[in-house]
């Protein structure tokens, strides 16, 4: 208590923003990827039980693109999640230190599934040519269940950190009595993981969707490009509004467990009831709200179902104990454009239901087509804003009602951090640029074989080399048959 009344009454230690800032950057860039490490393997998957089930050799051919696309993505978040580690115990060793035996575990389940997924990428990517059809798909099924386990890891942690249980504290303040179980499973945990894993897989099926919508826009109607797009579409189309209803769960568990969490989500100032909505706007140190769109009475009935439901402001607590103005005004842009972009998605998903329950047929309109391409970009601004809303809205605590951040972070000098950040952007800019580069490579690739094979037409076997035919002798370019 002490230690913390001096933290309280000092200014922030010089380290805390750079290595705010280098957390924050290597966090945002690492999420763009997990979509894809979550939710691909299972996309890929139905799209390989469609192509056997149908004796479909187009089907079979995504499903191995994909499975190539899905190990080198794999690859790279393997650079971007081993950085994030290390940043655990560099950047906030006070964090790791004091709390590492209560919540390390959730750590130690993610790598197990990291280890366990890319041992799985392996033999499913061998198994492609070399195996039979049903003996292959039959090893691919644990990949989905591996991808699944490393998001209860890494979630079961963050929860903890919003919703710390499952200890008891000495006289020095140091966690006892560990109760792994219910550190485990908090009461944010539920309702975190199940937003996080339906949000991977509707982003991952906009995202794999996104790309034959261009495709179909530039006017390539093939079977390819239909298939392409309708598997992984119907999947995130089916997912979003079940999003939109979990996202509602995890915002009144938010109200419930971390009120004054959810007051800077709504920046909501004094406490009361027939509290408005406010989309958008800032606020202000004095608690006034400037610009958006005020909606009298909406943010109670969110709330509560009710207009009577009574809402904690910020004012309640004291200022060292909840985000500032401005970050409280951070988060709530993020969790207001998420809804947006929720939002609109669900109207997206509508549009394609619709049609084709009506017609049997996808939609039309080119506006559709449009939007469908946008929609994974959007979705991939959505998880941003979704972390965003949930880190920033927890200050100024690394462990809620625990630990400050200040408290957690390094002694390194700040001019160290500030260089590290420098280095770490360079190192990013050229992973994701290779990234970005060999999946190119690969469309060029695929795009060739295809044209190889536009005389049989576009609904006939793709590549001379489709999964489970015979593989091509290699060439030899001496006749005694040396290389």
């Amino acid at each position: 208590m002490h230690t913390t009344v001096l933290l309280l009454a000092a200014e922030a230690p010089p380290q805390l923003l750079p290595a705010r800032q280098l957390m924050a950057f290597t966090l945002a860039s690492h999420i763009i990827l997990v979509p894809m490490g979550v939710a691909l393997p299972f996309i890929t998957l139905l799209m390989h039980h469609r192509g056997i089930r149908r004796n479909d050799p187009t089907a079979l051919l995504l499903a191995r693109r994909w499975s190539a696309v899905m190990a080198v993505q794999f690859a790279v978040g393997v650079v971007t999640g081993t950085v994030l580690s290390f940043e655990f115990g560099l950047l906030w060793p006070g964090l790791m230190g004091r709390w590492g035996d209560v919540f390390g575990i959730g750590f130690g389940v993610e790598a197990w599934a990291f280890f366990l997924e890319a041992v799985l990428i392996a033999v499913y990517l061998y198994g492609w040519r070399r195996l039979k059809p049903r003996t292959h798909f039959l090893l691919g099924l644990p990949l989905p269940a591996a991808a699944l386990m490393g998001a209860f890891g890494i979630l079961a942690a963050n929860s903890w950190m919003n919703t710390p249980r499952g200890f008891s504290l000495d006289s020095a303040g140091n966690p006892v009595d560990v109760n792994i179980w219910k550190a485990v499973f908090t009461p944010m945990f539920g309702p975190q993981y199940w937003h996080f894993v339906v949000a991977m897989v509707l982003t991952a099926g906009y995202v794999v969707a996104g790309v034959y919508a261009v495709g179909w826009l530039r006017g390539r109607r093939d079977h390819y490009h239909r298939l392409g797009f309708t598997v992984p579409f119907t999947v995130a189309a089916i997912a979003t509004p079940i999003q939109f209803f979990l996202g509602d769960s995890i915002a009144r568990k938010v109200f419930q467990e971390q009120p004054v969490k959810f007051a800077a989500l709504e920046i909501v100032w004094d406490t009361g009831t027939h509290v408005p909505e406010y989309m958008f706007g800032r606020l202000h140190p004095d608690g006034s709200v400037s610009g958006g769109i005020k909606i009298p009475q909406l943010d109670s009935l969110l709330a509560g179902f009710s207009t009577d439901t009574k809402v904690i402001g910020l004012s309640s607590v004291p200022a060292s104990d909840r985000p500032n103005a401005t970050q409280a005004t951070i988060a709530h842009w993020a969790f207001d454009l998420m809804a947006l972009i929720g939002s609109v998605l669900v109207l997206l998903a509508l549009w394609y239901a619709l049609v084709w329950w009506r017609h049997r047929r996808l939609p039309a309109s080119k506006w559709f087509w449009r939007s469908a391409a946008c929609a994974g970009v959007g979705s991939v601004v959505a998880v941003e804003c979704g972390w965003i809303a949930t880190e920033v809205g927890r200050q100024p605590w690394i462990v809620y009602q625990n630990m400050r951040v200040a408290e957690a972070v390094t002694a390194t000098r700040s001019t160290t951090l500030w260089i590290m950040l420098g280095l770490v952007v360079v190192v990013y800019v050229f992973v994701f640029g290779a990234f970005l580069a060999v999946l190119l490579k690969m469309r060029t690739r695929w795009r060739l074989a295809d044209a190889r094979q536009g005389g049989q037409g576009r609904d006939a076997e793709p590549e001379a080399d489709t999964p489970y035919g015979p593989r091509p002798s290699v060439p030899s370019s001496s006749g005694d048959g040396r290389p």
